[in-house]
């Protein structure tokens, strides 16, 4: 039987607020330990019916990375509804989702850089 690991590491502060994460994986493209701004893992727990999430970041974490990361898990969770159920309502609804989002990212962007140009 084959094995692949996925390993989380992180390093609290003395308030226990994650100052630095790392992850590896088994089949990880990239070789050693590799640090990251924020995790977000969800487990089925088929006893209760019910996710069981982890959402970390770091205390460093921009929050236009942190708006980012949010389109892109989005996106990830449709694509992962798209391979198992095909179910084209959730599909849409969370691509729909995912770029009214990305849309209000640009405006908020643009806005912010028409302030500070004035």
């Amino acid at each position: 039987m084959n094995k692949s690991e996925i390993n989380f590491t992180v390093e609290l502060d003395k308030d226990r607020i994650p100052d630095k994460i790392f992850w590896d994986a088994t089949e990880n493209p990239n070789e050693g330990i590799n640090e990251t701004k924020a995790i977000s893992v969800g487990v089925w727990d088929q006893y209760h019916k019910g996710l069981l999430g982890i959402n970390l970041w770091t205390k460093d974490m921009p929050v236009d990375e942190m708006n980012h990361f949010v389109v892109d898990l989005i996106g990830n969770i449709a694509q992962m509804v798209s391979d198992s159920t095909q179910d084209p309502v959730i599909i849409n609804t969370l691509n729909e989702a995912g770029q009214k989002i990305a849309k209000h990212l640009e405006e908020e962007a643009k806005r912010q850089s028409q302030q500070q140009q004035q």
